[in-house]
């Protein structure tokens, strides 16, 4: 394929991909008896797919998102409790366009990380910015980083993402300095960009991991004036699971590895 006397030309216009697929689209002109436009148009779309799973494959490497937790890959039926109503709604992402944000609520191990992670994938595929992280990695990172210089890169790219993931908030209690750049990414992010919040805890115990009454209720305050609230009721895929193996069944493919 290498040696294809039109390789030179490709790769002036930049177009060596279309090798790919040229040898197989040409034998396809033939057997269907293409037009010379119709077997160009093939190839133009061949083309077009391979740019667009090469700038997905680069937004994904950059978001922090896993591919392989996408929504296609949730399992609905061992999660009862989510409304898969909304969260096909949701996955058109024009909740990203409007600004809002979703918090997905409930016990370790019912699918919030996965349906975080699967959203974040729709609006990459929709060519949103995304950023992900856990909460405790982020706030880690941007502590971090005012020592080694970076930290007003960093903050530039949780600003200017279309869309923040922030997992398991909650997991670990903020030290006062991370409470408030907590709070800095939610008021700064307030009516100018999404977020999703996952998190095993209730509301009124925000303040507790805060640390301070007053950057909770400010931080709740604009996360929640537009958002979409799901919260999830169930046990632990990895409790069911466990209990499962035990009694020597198998289990459904899991909605998410943690959270």
């Amino acid at each position: 394929m290498m040696t294809h006397p039109l390789l030179p030309k490709l790769r002036q216009l930049r177009l060596s991909g279309m090798l790919e697929t040229l040898d197989l689209r040409a034998a396809q002109a033939i057997e269907r008896q293409l037009a010379p436009v119709e077997f160009l148009a093939l190839l133009l779309d061949d083309e077009l797919e391979r740019r667009n799973q090469s700038r997905l494959a680069r937004r994904l490497a950059q978001s922090g998102c896993d591919g392989q937790k996408d929504l296609a890959h949730f399992d609905f039926a061992a999660a009862p409790g989510v409304n898969r109503t909304l969260i096909q709604d949701l996955s058109t992402c024009t909740f990203i366009t409007r600004h809002e944000n979703i918090l997905l609520c409930g016990p370790t191990g019912v699918g919030k990380s996965h349906l975080a992670n699967g959203l974040g994938m729709e609006a990459l595929k929709r060519e949103f910015r995304v950023l992900s992280y856990s909460v405790h990695h982020l706030l880690k990172n941007l502590h971090a980083t005012q020592a080694s210089g970076g930290h007003t890169r960093l903050w530039s790219k949780i600003l200017k993402a279309d869309l923040l993931i922030l997992d398991d908030f909650g997991l670990y209690p903020l030290t006062p300095q991370a409470a408030q750049n907590m709070y800095e990414i939610i008021s700064e992010r307030y009516e100018r960009a999404s977020i999703i919040v996952t998190s095993n805890r209730a509301f009124e115990e925000w303040a507790e991991v805060f640390g301070n009454d007053l950057l909770a209720s400010a931080a709740l305050d604009r996360l929640t004036h537009h958002t979409h609230t799901l919260t999830i009721r169930g046990s632990s895929y990895r409790q069911r699971q466990r209990r499962k193996e035990e009694h020597g069944t198998s289990p459904a493919l899991p909605a998410e590895s943690e959270s």
